[in-house]
């Protein structure tokens, strides 16, 4: 089973950026669609991100897109997500995960989850 950790949270203000890293252990990623997710405190949890396995399809959500940009390095085992021009709406825990069912917006079809990281930016 694989175990993803989530870093590179914590807290900026509006309009600055911050570069998550999703790094996985126990087996490799290359064959999974990666996503990011966030849940703010009182929330359910939302797609942000997804890429496919082998990086050369994305897709956004619309409250993300310009802003946010996912990204993988299968060498490394790690997917990552550089959020841009960051807004108070984007406070949440940050979530990566692999996918094992299609599509790959859909929290429920994801198989591995990480810890979460928190992010927390300020107006």
């Amino acid at each position: 089973q694989a175990q993803l950790v989530e870093s590179g949270g914590g807290q900026v203000q509006a309009g600055g950026s911050l570069r998550l890293s999703c790094a996985a252990s126990g087996r490799t990623l290359s064959g999974y669609a990666m996503g990011w997710f966030r849940q703010a405190p009182g929330k359910e949890r939302e797609f942000v991100a997804t890429i496919s396995s082998t990086g050369r399809t994305t897709y956004y959500a619309d409250s993300v897109k310009g802003r946010f940009i996912i990204s993988r390095d299968n060498a490394k085992n790690t997917v990552y997500l550089q959020m841009n021009n960051l807004k108070p709406d984007d406070t949440a825990v940050y979530y990566c995960a692999a996918a094992s069912r299609y599509p790959a917006d859909v929290v429920g079809h994801y198989s591995y989850w990480g810890q979460g990281t928190p992010v927390t930016v300020s107006s």
